[in-house]
């Protein structure tokens, strides 16, 4: 059904001659409005698209066919122009408002993927990351049979490494300033808040290497760790580099190239 009235639609569009600036007020219908909408979005002309599809979002009834498909072109407008956060806000109204529609799962999707957007680097407020994960964990547990329930799942992935990776390179930060509990703190918060990334890994192996440090010398903790690792990285090599060093091994920066 959607796939026909698209086809409908484009048909429409492509009878259609060209305009300036788009006035929704200037189309008598909401079908001729979203056909004016719709051949500005397939022109490029992003701001044209997103006046018509945010009026028909408010103009047209719940029941109307049209309405999820507008709110789904003007979040996409909307992201065309790199406005993300009111991209998100629209692919989040179309979730919200029509959880039953087939477009549904995919608003969730983009909305997630527009707040990840905003979140480029881990050394930033994660605030967006926050966000993003919030609407990945709603698709999987609203739609769990999706097709992008996967694409969910390596997405809450990529944003675990990020929190992770914020978290670690504070602990660094205070290494290199020699403040080594508060370091520590924050190393074993990367490795009991996301176990399964690699930043973990990287925490543990910084955690021996403070806990040996001679102003330290928390040696049962640095074995306990090494035995962590050993059993958990059995051939990895910096793990069995570090866990055969002598006890006062000063810190390390990680190995990057992998």
């Amino acid at each position: 059904m959607r796939r026909h009235l698209l086809s409908i639609l484009s048909l429409a569009v492509l009878g259609t001659g060209c305009f300036g600036t788009l006035n929704p007020r200037d189309y008598s219908t909401s079908v001729d409005l979203f056909v004016a909408g719709k051949k500005a979005y397939d022109r490029g002309k992003w701001v044209n698209a997103m006046a018509a599809f945010e009026r028909l979002t408010f103009d047209l009834p719940t029941r109307d066919s049209l309405l999820p498909l507008a709110h789904w072109y003007l979040g996409k407008s909307r992201l065309k122009k790199e406005d993300r956060l009111l991209a998100a806000q629209s692919f989040i109204r179309l979730a919200e408002s029509l959880p039953d529609d087939t477009l549904a799962d995919d608003a969730l999707f983009a909305s997630g993927q527009a707040y990840l957007g905003l979140w480029r680097r881990p050394a930033l407020d994660p605030q967006y990351g926050l966000l993003a994960q919030t609407q990945f964990r709603l698709l999987q547990a609203a739609y769990p049979t999706s097709p992008l329930a996967d694409s969910a799942a390596k997405q809450l992935a990529k944003l675990d490494e990020h929190f992770a990776s914020k978290d670690y390179e504070t602990a660094m930060h205070y290494i290199r300033r020699r403040a080594y509990d508060s370091a520590i703190l924050y190393l074993r918060e990367v490795v009991q808040s996301w176990p399964n990334t690699d930043k973990a890994r990287q925490a543990m192996l910084r955690l021996v290497e403070v806990y040996r440090l001679p102003s330290i010398r928390y040696k049962e903790d640095a074995e306990e760790v090494c035995g962590a690792l050993r059993a958990g990285f059995p051939t990895d090599r910096e793990v069995l580099a570090i866990c055969k060093a002598s006890p006062g091994t000063p810190p390390v920066q990680p190995d990057t190239s992998r």
